[in-house]
């Protein structure tokens, strides 16, 4: 109970909407060692549309680039596969500019999801990741951008040594890197009561492969923010998880 109460208290920023096609519940939390949330949320079910992104800590303003990545999405009125696509690029040219205009270099991993029906389109960039929550099962649908993820390809590590390796924070792909970024792409076919967890990688080394099947989506994105800070708590967290359903 108190370090329930703790964790609340010092917490954390929540979102619920719905409409009648989509409903979604965001939070995120500035975690228990950083003084700077650097992650940021996205939540517009009115527009099937959602993002997280997550500021690199290594660079200096990691919440800006984060925020203008997400500002780019929120610029969608009418969100299409391809104009997510180009509002990320133009995010990446953005965020690159300013690091060779006498601005602060930063970068943001990001990932997006669009639900339309039963089919769900997830886009990203780094280390954020998507997952398909089915009767409590997870199905990771990202593919993080990282090196610990190619070792693990490589089968030099496994995937257990690979979240708590010592550079585990080192991302092969993320806007304002480079000048040119490549966005990957998945769909995924989704099923009545599935749900879509967006989240950073504050929360996702913290995940387990079941969650509780008989919560609500705001029930359910409190336990799982919640577990995470327990867990760990040395980044910031942050996470979406929507339903059309």
């Amino acid at each position: 109970m108190m370090l329930s109460r703790i964790l609340r208290a010092k917490a954390s920023q929540q979102h619920e909407c719905g409409n009648d096609r989509a409903r979604s519940s965001s939070r995120t939390h500035v975690g228990l060692v950083r003084k700077v949330n650097e992650d940021r949320i996205l939540d517009r079910p009115e527009r099937n549309l959602w993002a997280v992104a997550d500021g690199m800590g290594g660079h200096r303003s990691g919440d800006v680039a984060a925020q203008l990545a997400i500002d780019a999405l929120d610029a969608l009125d009418h969100p299409t596969a391809d104009t997510i696509v180009e509002a990320l690029k133009g995010a990446n040219a953005a965020l690159y500019n300013r690091g060779h205009t006498g601005e602060r270099r930063s970068g943001t991993t990001i990932v997006a999801a669009s639900i339309q029906g039963h089919m769900a389109e997830i886009f990203w960039a780094g280390d954020s990741r998507a997952y398909r929550i089915r009767d409590g099962v997870l199905t990771l649908l990202t593919h993080d951008h990282s090196l610990v993820q190619e070792l693990v390809d490589a089968g030099a590590i496994s995937e257990e040594e690979a979240i708590r390796h010592p550079k585990a924070n080192v991302i092969t792909r993320a806007l304002g890197v480079d000048d040119h970024i490549v966005i990957d792409r998945v769909q995924a076919a989704l099923r009545d009561g599935d749900l879509i967890l967006l989240c950073s990688d504050g929360l996702s080394r913290t995940m387990d492969t079941r969650v509780p099947r008989a919560l609500s989506l705001q029930d359910l994105a409190s336990l799982l923010i919640d577990r995470a800070i327990s867990r760990d708590g040395t980044d910031n967290a942050s996470l979406i998880i929507a339903t059309t359903g």
